[in-house]
């Protein structure tokens, strides 16, 4: 596994994806401005998250609480959250 100060020579770094991806989301708002962006944001992006590291530690969540830099105890709050436990 890739650290994530470190990224593969191929790999698009994942802030410019995230930019091109906000940039997106303005264009599609067509000039309105969006309430509660940094919660929405945080939402869209943490169940993926969740979904990637479980799926790569293979349901492992002590493996996945380490690789996410979060308690074990953190992990199974979110998890059931989002309905992924």
């Amino acid at each position: 596994m890739t650290a994530p100060d470190r990224e593969p020579a191929t790999c698009v770094p994942l802030r410019m994806q995230v930019q091109a991806a906000l940039q997106d989301y303005f264009r599609q708002l067509d000039g309105e401005l969006p309430r509660d962006l940094y919660q929405f944001v945080l939402q869209e992006v943490e169940r993926p998250l969740l979904e990637a590291v479980m799926a790569i530690t293979r349901g492992n969540q002590t493996r996945a609480a380490e690789v996410l830099g979060l308690n074990r105890s953190t992990l199974r709050k979110k998890l059931r959250h989002y309905g992924l436990e």
